[in-house]
């Protein structure tokens, strides 16, 4: 199944970034590469889309997957459709593909142990999928590249450290290499294999030089990272070393650097190694390394070299603050290595040299002009799926493609992906909500309209980042959206604690009523709070007896004011519900009294349940929805129950079942720009106009693309 780019609703097509005079990169596909599993397969088997090529037509890309030790094989000839080709075995685990001329050659690990590290090179014929030689190596493959010309391929022998010995520090042997080797009429000869010695060259465990990634230029230079030793060497055509140095340290400022469910971007960090992983050329006299850092490092830059060692652009972070405004940024990562710049590679398109620069915790592709390479100028930003490992550039076709490793199959949860990109003159579709310099957020939940400027919206965020609980202001005018305000929700003056925010609503008194979902295995009640236009929890009211002895994980999930009265949506059953039917409960503030009636749920794949209610007119409107995503997502739903047959019975007897009509399938929105439907659809707000605004929750980027939808659609009459 491909999730191609059809209807988009209003806002989508407003929450773009402004027109520009330069053509943009939008996200047009997203393929599961499960769907290359071989007939007969469990289709939860595990994959992998890591290192990806392009045949030299541009319309088959070839991924590594190493859990299934293969080579995918994607037809793109119609880029919004593509389509699967399925895979070919490597007897052994493939790293890097190179193509030249209808031939692929594979880096493939087949070591049995760290010690006795042993990899060959395989020449795949493309045409017929089949492997017709193979090279010794001499040790464990990590990255493979090819000359300008296509008559020389070269290999880093990484010959990787044990990271269960000595902490996994280094030196470690045997020690890593390079290999070139010599390739005529579409074949290597293996007897004319060079291997390049890096011992003695970096200050940090000289003798055991780990090479990672390597790069050739046009004169047929090449670039290696040695990446565990903070070391980079560059071999010139002849192979002889012709230069090497430290890559040194950066210090960086406005980070959050603690694991601790908020965001706090004042922290400093000094002399941190680079550590850099992928390397690619800009032109023959400068290169860029993205610095993802390893077991020392982690500087969350990209540094631009010159030659022979001068540092010609250091971004410091740059890049990572442009990612924390997105949503996107990794707060769990923040004690290690942030959002974690890992893979780099540049290309031109239409005589514009640009980089293309990923981020694997954060799953974002930083787009780049580097014409002047002192001062690289930051494009766009472009949602990818979940770590972000192999980049393609396709410019003979304006197309750019990601490969996105991690796969979370079970549950339901993300597949890895293969996400394809075209570049054109317009709007770019993406993001479609973004935040003010210094706000960090994610994990949006229930939503709610401000009735007297209904362009002011109001988020809370869930128990993600319980430990900075908030109300966040969006001014929906915009394009994206943004948001404009941050409320920490307090308790006695402190951050509150042992919330978990899913619905809000406008107290017409003034401030917020908030409804937190609780969790009973994490010490969280549900309850549902009073605060006032600061944050400032004023009154809590917890659960009757009655529903506390029925209560389970899934609490309240959206919350509503009626006439004076508070209406809070459950998720899921309870325990005292009929299969299939979930509590809609009314609250009565002034007199603490509770009533409900039961909302009947589709069935489905998964569960099924609800996620916020908003009003509007005569009519109550919910977000049903099921816990699936991408190909296995089939209820993403506006419905509505007549605010006349809303008649809630006391606690404790049969509560009234309701009748509920459909009022937008949400697929085609969740599929428009080019994503995979995402799970979470939390947020409903509804202007007294009528336009209904949807978000999602992005988990905190946590097992999550880190994408959030921010889109909006007008109710019918």
């Amino acid at each position: 199944m491909t999730f191609r780019l059809t209807a988009i609703s209003a806002l989508a097509l407003a929450a773009a970034t402004p027109a520009m005079a330069e053509p943009v990169f939008n996200r047009i596909a997203s393929f599961p590469v499960a769907m290359n599993l071989p007939e007969g397969a469990d289709p939860m088997t595990e994959t992998s889309a890591e290192i990806m090529a392009v045949t030299e037509d541009g319309n088959t890309l070839i991924y590594s997957d190493s859990p299934n030790k293969a080579l995918g094989f994607v037809d793109i000839t119609d880029p919004r459709a593509p389509k699967p080709l399925g895979q070919v075995a490597m007897e052994g685990e493939p790293t890097t593909t190179v193509i030249i001329g209808g031939t692929g050659f594979v880096g493939v690990n087949t070591s049995e142990s760290f010690t006795q590290p042993s990899g060959v090179l395989r020449s795949v014929d493309l045409a017929s999928r089949q492997i017709v030689a193979s090279c010794d190596l001499g040790g464990q493959p990590d990255s493979v590249a090819r000359n300008a010309d296509g008559t020389q391929i070269a290999v880093a022998i990484e010959n990787e450290r044990d990271e269960d010995v000595n902490d996994g520090a280094i030196p470690q042997q045997p020690a890593g290499f390079v290999v070139t080797l010599p390739v005529a009429d579409g074949a290597v000869d293996c007897a004319g294999k060079q291997v390049i010695d890096l011992t003695g060259l970096a200050d940090l465990a000289g003798d055991d030089p780990e090479p990672e990634y390597l790069s050739y230029n046009a004169a047929g230079d090449l670039v290696v990272t040695l990446q565990e030793n903070n070391h980079l060497v560059v071999i010139g055509a002849d192979g002889a070393v012709a230069a090497d140095f430290p890559a040194g340290t950066v210090d960086l400022e406005g980070i959050d650097i603690e694991d601790d469910g908020k965001f706090d971007f004042s922290a400093s960090q000094g002399a941190v190694p680079r550590e850099p992983d992928a390397v690619a050329w800009l032109d023959d006299g400068n290169f860029v390394t993205a610095n993802e850092g390893d077991w020392n490092g982690g500087s969350r830059s990209f540094t631009i070299w010159s030659r022979d060692g001068q540092v010609v652009h250091e971004d410091a972070g740059a890049f990572e603050k442009a990612i924390v405004p997105t949503g996107h940024y990794p707060d769990g990562r923040s004690d290690n290595k942030g959002a974690e710049p890992e893979a780099v590679i540049t290309a031109e398109y239409d005589g514009q040299k640009l980089m293309f620069l990923a981020a694997e915790r954060a799953s974002l592709v930083g787009v780049y002009d580097v014409a002047d390479p002192a001062a690289p100028k930051l494009l766009q930003l472009l949602p990818s799926g979940i770590g972000p490992e192999g980049l393609v550039a396709i410019p003979q076709r304006n197309l750019f493609a990601t490969a996105n490793e991690t796969d979370l199959g079970e549950d339901g949860a993300a597949r890895a992906h293969v996400t394809i990109f075209e570049r054109s003159e317009g709007q770019a579709n993406w993001p479609q909500i973004v935040a003010d310099a210094g706000i960090g957020w994610g994990a949006l939940s229930g939503l709610a309209v401000d009735a007297a400027t209904p362009t002011t919206l109001y988020a809370v965020s869930d128990s993600v980042y319980g430990a900075a609980p908030a109300i966040f202001t969006i001014d929906a005018s915009a394009m994206p959206a943004k948001i404009t305000q941050k409320t920490i929700v307090t308790r006695d003056g402190n951050p509150a604690e042992k919330l978990d925010l899913e619905g809000i609503a406008v107290d017409p008194a003034g401030g917020f009523w908030l409804a937190s979902e609780g969790d009973a295995e994490k010490e969280v009640p549900h309850a549902v709070l009073r605060v006032d236009a600061n944050g400032a929890i004023t009154q809590e009211i917890g659960l009757p007896d009655a529903l506390k002895d029925q209560a389970t994980r899934f609490g309240f999930e959206g919350a509503a004011v009626i006439d004076g009265k508070l209406w809070l949506a459950v998720q899921r059953e309870w325990k005292d519900d009929p299969k299939g039917q979930v509590k809609l409960l009314q609250l009565d503030p002034a007199s603490g009294e509770w009533a409900g009636v039961r909302y009947p749920l589709e069935t489905g794949e998964g569960w099924v349940g609800l996620s916020d209610l908003a009003v509007h007119g005569e009519h109550l409107y919910l977000i049903e929805r099921d816990n699936l995503l991408g190909q296995r997502a089939r209820t993403k739903s506006v419905t509505r129950i007549a605010l006349a047959d809303l008649a809630p019975a006391p606690l404790g007897g049969d509560l009234p079942l309701v009748q509920k009509e459909l009022v937008r399938d949400l697929m085609p929105d969740l599929t428009a720009t080019g994503g995979f439907v995402l799970d979470k659809v939390e947020g409903l707000a509804i202007t007294p106009e009528g336009t209904a605004y949807i978000a999602t929750d992005n988990d905190g980027t946590d097992d999550s693309t880190g994408e959030t939808m921010f889109f909006s659609f007008q109710l019918p009459g």
